[in-house]
């Protein structure tokens, strides 16, 4: 493997053979070298214009039509085999149209989400995109980081990195810079490489590149590329119906047409094989995967819009099902703008001082330190030597650095959350008692402020280990103030009106989380909140009944995250919004994640989500457009199968008793056409503010039994239909029917569209009410036109005739409605 040889070479021999230095490459050498090795990236199969077209042809709908279009060829039957082609080349126009819309959608979003690595060029430290690295470049990785490419140490502290993505170890590998004494022939031998797509699980480290692209280890195993994917509830319910339904219509159809074959023998059988096919495909909800796509790529745009990206589209549905959302308060509720309020020391001047030394300029608490800085304090830190730290993390809860003044002057500063501080505190610099500091902490925290303590002690050794942090004088504390989002409450709002749950899990004090959500109205009693602590010592249900009662959590470890959201996804779909490299095991697990675009690496890889803008009411706005999504997808499912299983049973069964077809084969796939037409506008339809409340209520699954009845009424119309026509003209029979199966289905929208009286919900769309009227009037005139005489074999017929189909459809609607309503009233609570 090409990083073995790199493992026994010290720096020196290194930057000779790639003609780097520590400094880094210049701009025009990387590009220079750009063009030799080419981009890093590891390119997946994209679908190119010809495949998605291609892509067409593989639908089982597809076969069935063009089986259709040979038989009717070889039974002479021109006009009807061109006619089949014809829709043939309609669904495939209109099929690759709407797909590579949603090709475009997707790389549209991916726009979004540039993948950047910290480099050194001529010295300077820049952020670029990764897939500008090249051999030879310094790279600077930090935890939460996904190493871009296959990367020689040179520096390191405290660094763990995950490698399982390519050993299937889940346990962090520990890296050092030193060279190794024999070439390493393996990945876990190679103790100073990091390879891509590892990820940086603590610590920081710098080194130079050895290989990017192809060239990498992950490259030469590119089988192992492959990013976390979830395939959908609602995708899989889907399948699972096409599976059932298509099962069903194929049994039903062998029957019709043995029974056919039975009564009448061998009679135009090809005729009725043609007609067979035809019904099999009238049934089937061919424009779902187009009336999906469109519903789906529409949205992922318009969240794009609101800058929500959406990484895979059915997320979307995913998103509409949520019904609790977890989040974090900081940079979610509130503006994550940390502002220093005021110093409670003895000494202010020494608390800022030792605050100042225990701190980088990167995290917020920092950098509102590093803002009271001024030339004295800046030349006065530069007397002071880094030795040694261990850095802050959210089990600890504090950070501590050891630090050289002089040659014999050592001091270990500890910052930290009170709770973590007091604890290690055997001493108070000042007149104040542990009690009283405690109670001022306790004020403050009701106050919404944040607060870190600092502690500190004299030291002798030249390292420390956590076992160190004890026996420190407090020196004071720093109070933060974190100003609320102008969006909080009405974010909480709205969260109310969709009937979804928010919990906030924060590694914040009890006393800060509670006057946060106090003061958005998401709790009455800032008292209301729950410590991780005392959550991990509960029992199973009395952990399981904290998880549901509870709104709050505070001071919840990354493990305690990870605990709560497994026991609310017992009864519970589950979004959870994360960004550190610990909420990844929460993000894995929950059936939504949602990551910010400044998340570390690891957490926006596992996300199916990510927001350009951390803001509930981001969030909020994507859930209530899921669950029109949902909605609407399912408004469809229900008007077409409870139109077409009624239709379909009525057709087959009065063509056994007929002599001839009640309708012909080219009509059906036109009544399948263009009843389907303004269906693929329902995707833009408003929905009642019930199924945004609850949208499990309004399921397929739970509807099921709607769409049988509806399905009825639909054939007991037909037969009364047949009933009033029977004696007509098989043309004229044919030509009313087909305009009775288009307009009644076209009525059953404005019906199934809401639970509701039909006058009474919510306007529909203005797509939907133009495409349907255009229709209707389309379908009315058809017959009378040579085109539709010559082409579709209809006949224009007496005005009485149109009148009382039109009377009819008018019954068929009101019957249907009452069926709706009845439905409703009287099984709506009993399907919850």
């Amino acid at each position: 493997m090409n990083f073995s040889k790199y493992t026994i070479k010290k720096d020196k021999e290194i930057f000779r053979e790639l003609k780097t230095s520590e400094k880094g490459l210049s701009v025009r050498e990387a590009e220079n070298r750009l063009k030799t090795f080419g981009l890093n990236e590891i390119k997946a199969k994209e679908a190119t214009l010809f495949n998605i077209f291609w892509r067409q042809f593989k639908s089982p709908f597809f076969y069935l039509l063009f089986i259709a279009s040979i038989i009717a060829f070889l039974a002479r039957e021109e006009v009807n085999a061109i006619a089949i082609l014809g829709f043939v080349a309609i669904d495939v126009i209109l099929g690759f149209i709407q797909e590579a819309r949603a090709e475009r959608a997707i790389a549209l979003l991916k726009k979004y989400l540039p993948a950047q690595t910290k480099v050194s060029r001529n010295g300077k430290e820049k952020l670029i995109d990764k897939r500008f690295l090249v051999p030879g470049d310094i790279v600077l990785v930090e935890i939460g980081n996904i190493i871009p490419a296959d990367v020689r140490i040179l520096k390191e502290e405290n660094f763990l990195v995950d490698e399982s993505i390519l050993t299937g170890e889940s346990a962090p590998v520990p890296k050092k810079p030193q060279s190794l004494s024999k070439e390493a022939q393996e990945i876990f031998q190679a103790e100073n490489i990091i390879f891509a797509g590892s990820s940086v699980v603590s610590g920081k480290a710098k080194g130079v590149v050895i290989g990017t692209a192809k060239n990498t280890v992950l490259g030469e195993i590119a089988k192992l590329v492959s990013g976390i994917t979830r395939e959908s509830v609602y995708e899989k319910d889907l399948l699972r119906l096409s599976k059932v339904i298509l099962r069903i219509v194929i049994i039903t159809i062998v029957l019709v047409f043995l029974a056919n074959f039975i009564i009448r023998g061998t009679t135009n059988s090809w005729e009725f094989l043609i007609f067979c096919i035809a019904l099999i495909v009238s049934i089937i909800p061919e424009a779902l995967p187009l009336v999906v796509t469109f519903a789906l790529s529409n949205g992922a745009l318009n969240l794009a819009r609101e800058k929500v990206v959406v990484k895979r589209l059915s997320a979307l549905e995913d998103l509409g099902d949520i019904e609790i959302l977890c989040v974090d308060k900081t940079g979610t509720l509130t503006e994550n703008k940390i502002e220093l309020e005021k110093i409670s020391s003895e000494d202010k001047g020494k608390c800022l001082f030792y605050g100042l030394l225990s701190s980088s300029s990167s995290g917020p608490f920092d950098s509102a330190l590093f803002k009271q800085l001024d030339g004295g304090k800046r030349r006065a830190l530069n007397n002071f030597e880094t030795i040694a730290e261990i850095p802050f993390d959210p089990f600890r809860l504090r950070n501590s650095v050891l630090l050289k003044e002089s040659e014999n002057k050592k001091i270990l500063i500890t910052k930290g959350a009170p709770e973590s501080m007091l604890k290690v505190c055997s001493e108070i610099e000042g007149k104040k008692s542990k009690k009283e500091i405690q109670k001022e902490i306790e004020a403050e925290g009701k106050k919404g402020k944040r607060i870190l303590v600092i502690a500190y002690k004299y030291f002798d050794k030249e390292d420390f280990t956590e076992k160190d942090e004890k026996d420190l004088t407090f020196l004071g504390y720093f109070s933060f103030r974190d100003p609320l989002k102008k969006t909080a409450r009405d974010s909480i709002s709205l969260a109310k009106k969709l009937g979804l749950k928010i919990k906030v899990l924060t590694g914040d004090s009890k006393e800060v989380a509670g006057a946060v959500a106090k003061e958005i109205d998401l709790i009455d009693d800032p008292r209301k909140v729950i410590l991780g602590e005392k959550l991990d010592s509960l029992s199973g249900k009395e952990f399981e009944k904290a998880c549901q009662e509870f709104t709050v959590f505070a001071r919840v470890s990354p493990t305690t995250k990870y605990k709560i959201i497994k026991k609310l996804q017992e009864k519970y779909e589950v979004g959870f919004l994360g960004e550190g490299i610990n909420d990844t095991p929460s993000l894995k697990l929950a059936h939504l994640a949602i990551a910010v675009d400044s998340a570390a690496d690891v957490s926006r890889e596992v996300s199916d989500i990510i927001l350009l803008e951390k803001d509930l009411k981001v969030i909020v706005e994507g859930i209530k457009q899921g669950r029109n999504i949902f909605s609407n997808t399912n408004k469809y499912i229900k008007c077409t199968l409870a139109s077409n299983f009624g239709n379909f049973y009525s057709i087959a069964l009065i063509s056994l008793f007929i002599s001839f077809l009640p309708m012909l084969p080219v009509q059906i796939l036109l009544v399948n056409f263009l009843s389907d037409f303004p269906l693929v506008a329902v995707a833009s339809d408003k929905i009642d503010v019930e199924e945004l409340r609850k949208p499990k209520l309004y399921q397929l699954n739970k509807l099921f039994s709607l769409i049988i009845f509806l399905a009825l009424v639909s054939s007991i119309f037909d037969l009364i239909f047949f009933a009033v026509f029977h004696k007509v003209q098989p043309g004229q029979l044919q030509t009313l029917w087909f305009i009775e199966s288009i307009l009644t289905e076209i009525l059953l929208i404005f019906s199934i569209r809401s639970s509701h009286f039909f006058a009474r919900a919510r306007t529909p769309s203005i797509p939907l009410i133009c495409i349907s009227v255009f229709t209707i009037l389309f379908t009315i005139f058809l017959p009378f036109t040579l085109f539709g005489q010559n082409i579709f074999h209809l006949v224009s017929l007496p005005l009485n005739f149109v009148l009382i189909i039109i009377f009819l459809v008018i019954a068929y609607f009101i019957l249907s409605e009452l069926v709706k309503l009845i439905y409703f009233r009287r099984w709506k609570y009993s399907i919850k």
